[in-house]
């Protein structure tokens, strides 16, 4: 193995590492992140709601 290719399996090696560091120590903050992506849907855009929220309205029990 030449010198070039020690180097990069170096590189290589030190980028694996610290990935999987990161994946480590954010490992609840992605998991969320990734749940939510996962529900979403890409094919609703919110701003494309036609109707406002309605505020909620009394019932015969408030009265």
């Amino acid at each position: 193995m030449g010198k070039g290719a020690k180097q990069v399996a170096v590189v290589f090696g030190a980028l694996a590492v610290g990935w999987l560091a990161i994946e480590l120590a954010f490992k609840p903050f992605l998991d969320r992140a990734r749940a939510a992506m996962d529900k979403s849907d890409p094919a609703r855009d919110p701003d494309d709601d036609a109707s406002p929220a309605k505020p909620p309205q009394a019932s015969t029990a408030d009265l």
